[in-house]
């Protein structure tokens, strides 16, 4: 008797598991499961050119959390405004990048695939410099892009403001800061500030943060209104102030500080052994330098000689910026409005692979500022043959870690006016899970009104809801059934003794 009890308890739980697989297959779609939608997004640096394609399932397009990086692409070559001279090359640049899209996005679904380009200071400064030139660059990259079966939505330049605040998105949105779902499925609000956001490009630096400070320049505030959460946000673009327009303006300085410009002269951010030829047209080519511009011929060749002195470099470079002008009750610098930097913060691009060098290839860890400097003052002192040991693969821009690391001391602590007590809570990260972080998620996001202004309804959830409930409950019932079973099977041994 109780061994067939036991088998009728084991046929419900049976029979629970069926109803739900049931119940699963029929309450769905009849095509069976929806698919995803893509994206993809052009980021068109000043240095270079990255390409990032995006999925979602396609059912859940104003919900959070589930865009993800499907694939990226490094476009070879330069950023497209190098193309200035040559505008139809900077289409064709994009050719091998493109092709891999075609491949990464199902074929059926190319049509519907938004494809967007977004430049940023390389071609602000581009446009500063020549704006007949940049027309004409975009003109040649937008007809490569509306050549191929993607829903083209265009290519435009971005302000500094816009990829501050869309690299601020990006950040808080993969790390499910506006919203995300409960263990069932319903909506929630964490109860957690957002992350302030630090990008360093090739051309500009953006720095983008919550505040409840007054933001006493208007042109720094931006109001956000994200899933019916309401966000007062201070963002600030300083263009000239990215990697490679920093590293032109600090040659110029030392060919200034030379008075005349003469056949050798010492580079105090360079390491020992370490020389260069440079055309003074190189270092001119750019509205970040232009104003320094000598007198003499632009053809003339120079040769920059390292010494490795990081006291002299720390004092070229922080004539980079100015700590003096301000017209508000505090500044950052070079005159601009910023209120006290307050929680924790994100730092990527240019910022993460510096302090990752630092890490990983100096194996100097970088906690407080003084960390920082530290690892900066080691960098400077070590020669160029030391360095090339350490890092082989790492030649090309080996020679300017010293600076970009002062560079990077200085503008977080002396510009940004983080401390002991604010600094270790800036995260160096190239990436939130597997994704990149940077403005171009956040720029689509935008773009395809994927963030609604309005908290989202709950409606979509009531089926994963059905889901939970039924999987617990035959949790239940089956432990249940196994507990009763093994009672019975028990009881029946010992009544048989």
């Amino acid at each position: 008797m109780a061994r067939r009890v036991a088998a009728v308890l084991l046929l419900l739980a049976l029979a629970c598991l069926l109803g739900i697989l049931l119940l699963c297959l029929g309450s769905g779609d009849t095509r069976g499961p929806p698919g995803f939608k893509y994206g993809i997004v052009l980021d068109a640096g000043s240095s270079h050119t990255a390409m990032f394609v995006y999925k979602w399932p396609a059912d859940k397009e104003n919900d959070t959390g589930v865009v993800s990086e499907h694939s990226m692409c490094d476009v070879e070559g330069p950023g497209i405004s190098s193309y200035r001279s040559n505008p139809p090359a900077a289409g064709t640049s994009l050719l091998h990048c493109l092709n891999q899209a075609l491949r990464d996005v199902p074929k059926e679904k190319h049509a519907d695939t938004p494809l967007y380009l977004g430049a940023t200071a390389g071609m602000r400064l581009l446009n500063i410099m020549n704006l007949q030139a940049s027309d004409a660059v975009l003109s040649a990259v937008a007809a490569t892009l509306k050549s191929y079966p993607f829903n083209f939505r265009g290519a435009k330049i971005l302000s500094g403001e816009e990829e501050g605040v869309f690299g601020w998105v990006t950040a808080n949105y993969l790390l499910e800061n506006f919203i995300k779902r409960g263990w069932l499925g319903e909506w929630i609000q964490p109860q957690k500030t957002t992350l302030g956001a630090m990008d360093f490009g090739g051309a500009s630096t953006q720095i983008t943060f919550e505040t409840r400070d007054t933001i006493e320049d208007p042109s720094n505030e931006v109001m956000l209104k994200l899933y019916g959460q309401e966000y007062k946000v201070y963002t600030h673009s300083f263009l000239c102030y990215g990697r490679d327009q920093v590293l032109k303006r600090l040659l110029s300085k030392l060919l200034q500080q030379a008075k005349s410009y003469q056949a050798t002269i010492p580079h105090p951010c360079w390491p020992t052994g370490y020389h260069k030829n440079l055309l003074l047209s190189s270092i001119y080519d750019s509205p970040c330098t232009e104003k320094e511009r000598p007198s003499f011929a632009l053809n003339t060749t120079i040769t920059m000689v390292g010494t490795g002195n990081a006291s002299l470099c720390t004092l070229h470079m922080s004539k980079l910026f100015n700590f003096t002008t301000c017209s508000f009750s505090r500044c950052s610098f070079d005159g601009i409005f910023q209120p006290e930097v307050s929680g924790n913060f994100i730092a990527f691009s240019a910022f993460f692979y510096t302090v990752d060098f630092i890490q990983t290839v100096m194996g100097r860890r970088v906690h407080l500022p003084s960390d920082l400097k530290d690892a900066a003052e080691t960098i400077c002192a070590t020669s160029w043959s030391e360095l090339l040991q350490k890092a082989p693969k790492m030649e090309k821009r080996l020679s300017d870690y010293c600076a970009v690391s002062i560079f990077v001391y200085l503008l977080t602590t002396k510009g940004y006016n983080f401390n002991d007590h604010s600094f270790p809570n800036i995260a160096f990260q190239k990436k939130a899970g597997e994704t990149s972080i940077g403005w171009a998620l956040g720029y689509m996001l935008n773009l395809t009104n994927m963030i609604p202004a309005e908290k989202p309804s709950s409606h979509k959830s009531i089926m994963y809801n059905y889901w939970v409930i039924l999987i617990l409950l035959f949790v239940v019932t089956t432990l249940m059934s196994l507990v009763t079973a093994i009672c019975l099977l028990r009881h029946s041994k010992s009544s048989a003794i």
